[in-house]
């Protein structure tokens, strides 16, 4: 059993909460979110965010809150060979509480299907908001290139801003 050991990032300003299913190893190690090389999710961020694709933890970090996102993950402890979310089993949820209680999301966009999935099967009950699925910005999902991605992931999230 593996438990995520990476605390949620927001602050009481964000708008949008984005959640995968559960760190990958690199993730792990690292102990931030998104952390293998070849995962687009930071460079779709920049171009969401009008900004230079953030290197340090500190840049990633001021630039999910300068723009008001919140980043977690569906899973709080599992199994899982690797990085594979096709092996994940066992799973406890996060309680995403903490969250939703101070701040104020308008939408939760899960990365991927697998992060939809678990999504729907263990925390849509306690949220109540159903989820945006995004398509996966990991490098397994290779038939969508960084552009697609990111034409995807910046309309999903403009819509939502603009039915403010």
């Amino acid at each position: 059993m593996i438990t995520h050991p990476i605390k949620p990032l927001y602050d009481n300003k964000a708008e949008i909460l984005i959640l995968g299913s559960f760190p990958s190893v690199k993730s792990r190690e690292e102990g931030f979110f998104y952390g293998h090389p070849q995962n687009r999710f930071w460079k779709v961020m920049a171009r969401i965010c009008k900004q230079d694709t953030p290197t340090t933890v500190e840049e990633k970090t001021k630039m999910i809150l300068n723009n008001h996102f919140a980043l977690w993950d569906v899973i709080h402890s599992c199994e899982i060979t690797g990085s594979a979310d096709s092996t994940i089993k066992n799973v406890t949820p996060n309680d995403l509480s903490s969250i939703l209680n101070n701040t104020n999301i308008k939408g939760i966009f899960v990365n991927g299907k697998k992060a939809e999935a678990l999504y729907n099967k263990y925390v849509f009950k306690k949220t109540g908001i159903k989820a945006i699925v995004l398509p996966s910005t990991s490098p397994a999902n290779a038939s969508w290139s960084e552009d697609r991605l990111f034409e995807f992931w910046n309309n999903a999230i403009n819509e939502l801003r603009n039915e403010e």
